[in-house]
């Protein structure tokens, strides 16, 4: 069974987060637009449908078009719980927490592990934490 992937429609800020994505979480961001796929119901050099590739994290992404609706989250995180090793996942967290809102600091919990929440500048909120083994 494959994962679900996040696909997220954007309000013409699809190119600009797809690239940022691409540079916080490495890998390129492939993106094909409006004009490129023979659409009239956008701007043409809107994306029509952009993602990443060659990277750890798996997202799309899209710039809606006249009659859609941008995305918006209520009650959603996208989470990156022990995707990545801890030094990874902190330089994740920083990337996505620049020009975005710190819900949640990254911090150690009660309960042994790290984590914390942030939505980042193109609206959408991340939960990234990872576990530290003790020294033996």
């Amino acid at each position: 069974m494959t994962a679900p992937t996040p696909y997220l429609q954007l309000p013409g800020t699809a190119r600009e987060a797809l690239t940022a994505y691409a540079r916080i979480f490495g890998g390129e961001a492939q993106l094909h637009s409006f004009g490129e796929f023979g659409r009239d119901d956008g701007p043409a050099d809107a994306i029509a449908h952009g993602y990443l590739v060659d990277g750890p994290v798996d997202l799309f992404a899209a710039d809606v078009a006249e009659d859609e609706v941008p995305f918006r989250s209520e009650g959603l995180l996208l989470s990156l719980l022990g995707a990545a090793p801890e030094e990874t996942l902190r330089a994740w967290f920083a990337g996505l927490a620049d020009g975005g809102r710190v819900l949640d600091d990254l911090q150690l919990r009660p309960w042994g592990a790290w984590d914390g929440q942030v939505v980042d500048r193109f609206g959408v909120p991340w939960l990234v934490g990872f576990e530290v083994d003790e020294p033996a």
